[in-house]
């Protein structure tokens, strides 16, 4: 083999290890091979998530809402979104919400090198324990999609990755609340973990509304079903686990991994 054709051959192992974590995002696989990466619980319990908050905007509402029926949640937060509202971040710990890692940038992790991976999620989980005083304990990445370099960094920053079993395909110009609600009841059961957006900062415009019209019917149907609904970390002995929290990294700025 020329060395040409050994450098390309070689490139290519290098990268479909890199991206082989990404297959995750294929909902089905996921959920047969991977269900604690998916977010499958007790079977008695329902995870309620939502992505790419804080957003003044919109976040206010979902937080009444979710108070009105009295439900806490987990919401996976920018940390430029935070930067932008860090006292809507602090209101939401302090109504007992869970905190969690969306990372920095909503930008896939396939686009981006092991340095800038690390950094990325690293602002991230520093500015949430900063602004809300809370250690983070899950890692959602943008889009779902995993690279092999951000299984290490969650590992370093000990988060654990969990992604979702159903979505509402929410962030869509073409959802409206009845397909939201629709698309995430078509096969949710107990042990589910739901997937919504309370920002419509990366998806399009207002469609954080069409998801806040469906957040009361799916809350009322899931429990006249006779299940709870809650964070993940209600969410029982099948989700994922691991030990005691390390504190968050000093000096995870925008200097720090070649950012």
């Amino acid at each position: 083999m020329s060395a040409t054709r050994l450098a390309v051959t070689a490139a290519a192992v290098l990268g479909t290890a890199y991206a082989a974590p990404a297959v995750t995002s294929i909902g089905p696989l996921r959920r047969q091979l991977f269900p604690g990466l998916a977010g499958v619980g007790e079977p008695g319990h329902v995870a309620l998530t939502f992505d790419d908050g804080p957003d003044p905007r919109s976040t206010p509402a979902f937080l009444a809402a979710l108070r009105e029926h009295e439900v806490k949640a987990t919401f996976f937060l920018l940390g430029r979104m935070l930067k932008a509202a860090p006292d809507l971040g602090r209101e939401l710990a302090e109504s007992g919400h869970e905190i969690a890692v969306h990372g920095w940038e909503h930008r896939c992790m396939l686009l981006r090198g092991p340095a800038a991976t690390y950094d990325d999620m690293a602002r991230a989980m520093e500015s949430i324990v900063q602004v809300t005083g809370t250690v983070p304990r899950w890692y959602r990445p943008p889009y779902g999609v995993l690279s092999s370099s951000a299984l290490r960094a969650a590992r370093r920053l000990g988060l654990t990755p969990v992604l979702w079993t159903n979505w509402g395909r929410d962030w869509t110009r073409a959802a409206t609340p009845a397909s939201i609600l629709a698309t995430l009841t078509r096969d949710l059961g107990g042990g589910g973990t739901v997937l919504l957006h309370d920002s419509d900062c990366t998806s399009a415009p207002d469609s954080w509304r069409n998801t806040l019209d469906a957040l009361p019917p799916l809350l009322e149907g899931i429990r006249d079903r006779g299940l709870s609904v809650g964070p993940l970390r209600d969410h029982g002995q099948n989700a994922p686990r691991q030990g005691p929290r390390p504190a968050a990294p000093h000096g995870a700025g925008p200097g720090r991994g070649g950012r």
